[in-house]
């Protein structure tokens, strides 16, 4: 094992293989980027295809990008047993649906792609990681511990995984793997472009942010690294902030 000064070494990860699944747009790109920049072998999974094109055609070609529908078990299951080996799993998908949520078959979708999935994917990567005594970073957010009325399936499933990943950090650190989650906030993604294209809301999530800034995608990349390196090797159950002191202001 690398020791900690060696943690943020140009390639740290050289001849790693880390997952992002829902790495094909926004965050999770920025995330798989920041993983090949490392030296590590990324795959990064996404559902679209037309997503899966314009990520080939931005990134670099040390990114492998496959197809996967992270609702269907038997898919996901496929996937990690054609792998021969894998140190980190990032799950990173995740969908919103403002105002639909409410209704009940949206409500459960959402909940299946934002909290169930990241079980399910950790559950079929959990061979591979107990092999390479790896790491799972799952993706919490800001509304894991804040509300919003018009996604309360977002809200739920986020809240979710804070609690999942304490869970799955006592389940498999007996076999030494390590699970820790990120909680973003406000970052400048399409997920979130309705409110930073608009100047008011811009400058009022802005304004109550302790670094009067809205983030980056890229501002999620360094934590993650962190997590999931030697530096971080007695760090478990963590959830993350990186939302620019937003929840606490």
């Amino acid at each position: 094992m690398m020791d900690s000064n060696e943690a943020f070494a140009p390639n740290f990860l050289d001849g790693k293989t880390v997952v992002v699944s829902g790495g094909t747009s926004g965050i999770g790109l920025a995330v798989a980027q920041g993983f090949a920049n490392s030296g590590a072998r990324v795959l990064a999974t996404g559902s679209s295809e037309r997503r899966l094109d314009d990520a080939r055609s931005s990134s670099s070609g040390s990114i492998a990008f496959s197809r996967l529908d992270v609702r269907d078990g038997a898919a996901v299951g496929r996937f990690f047993a054609d792998l021969p080996s894998l140190d980190v799993l990032v799950n990173c998908q995740g969908i919103a649906r403002p105002d639909s949520e409410w209704g009940e078959d949206v409500f459960l979708d959402v909940m299946d792609v934002n909290l169930s999935s990241a079980m399910r994917l950790s559950r079929a990567a959990f061979p591979l990681l107990r092999t390479s005594k790896g790491s799972i970073v799952n993706f919490a957010s800001m509304l894991s511990y804040l509300a919003d009325e018009s996604v309360p399936a977002y809200t739920a499933s986020k809240t979710g995984i804070v609690g999942l990943t304490r869970a799955m950090a006592h389940k498999y650190g007996r076999d030494g793997v390590r699970v820790n989650a990120v909680a973003p906030g406000y970052h400048r993604t399409e997920m979130t472009k309705p409110l930073w294209s608009q100047p008011d809301s811009e400058a009022k999530i802005a304004e109550r942010s302790a670094l009067k800034r809205w983030g980056t995608t890229e501002d999620l990349v360094g934590p993650i690294l962190f997590l999931c390196s030697p530096a971080a090797a007695f760090v478990t159950g963590v959830t993350l902030p990186v939302d620019g002191g937003y929840s606490v202001g």
